[in-house]
């Protein structure tokens, strides 16, 4: 971080908006805007002219969006923290900005004292969320992970919660008895249990039973 006011560019294709994020940080000392972009092409023109400590970056933008942006910024001029400022928050929004490298995410309601200490958190190098975003992340991530089962195991899933035994199972399914019980505890591995029953209640909770229509005992 260069000692003195930090310096900031803006970057987003409203005008407008481009001029009220300007003005609302005029007036903040220790914070210099030192250039505007309307697009990611300009912005990285910018970074490479000024050398800014932090970028303030909309998504949706012509020539290159926010995430491409962020993207080229990351990779190309590291020392520079880019800090997205948008309307949206859906979930796929937040993890492409994310997964380019922002270190921060705020919403364009934001008041002045936060976008400063915002600012200030972002040239520090501390991860910046907006409440609603973090709140966002926070409920994903108290979500069950994704249990990844291959074909053949749901088959053998959905077959054990019809209450089928294991040579019933192989006969459905036309497998032999043996490969229904490497299927079994492979099955018991990914969902941490040890036995059919539990099996079937952790799948139930996990929304991994799928029978379709017609399937024999659904």
């Amino acid at each position: 971080m260069t000692s003195g006011p930090l310096r900031v560019i803006v970057v987003d294709d409203h005008t407008v908006m481009r001029a009220g994020v300007v003005a609302l940080l005029a007036s903040e000392t220790g914070i210099e805007i030192v250039g505007e972009a309307g697009d990611g092409r300009a912005a990285l023109g910018l970074v490479e002219r000024h050398d800014p400590d932090v970028a303030l970056v909309d998504l949706r933008m012509p020539v290159l969006d926010g995430v491409a942006t962020t993207t080229e910024i990351v990779r190309r001029f590291p020392r520079t923290r880019v800090l997205i400022l948008t309307t949206y928050d859906t979930d796929a929004e937040i993890e492409r900005a994310v997964e380019a490298g922002a270190i921060g995410y705020l919403l364009k309601d934001t008041t002045r004292e936060q976008l400063a200490d915002a600012i200030h958190a972002a040239a520090r190098g501390e991860t910046v969320l907006a409440p609603r975003v973090a709140e966002r992340l926070v409920a994903r991530m108290r979500q069950p992970a994704q249990i990844p089962l291959t074909a053949r195991e749901a088959d053998v899933l959905n077959a054990v919660a019809d209450g089928l035994t294991n040579a019933e199972i192989g006969r459905r399914l036309v497998i032999a008895e043996a490969t229904v019980k490497t299927h079994l505890l492979r099955l018991f591995a990914k969902l941490d249990v040890n036995d059919r029953t539990r099996a079937v209640v952790v799948a139930m909770e996990r929304g991994l039973l799928h029978r379709p229509s017609g399937t024999e005992g659904a």
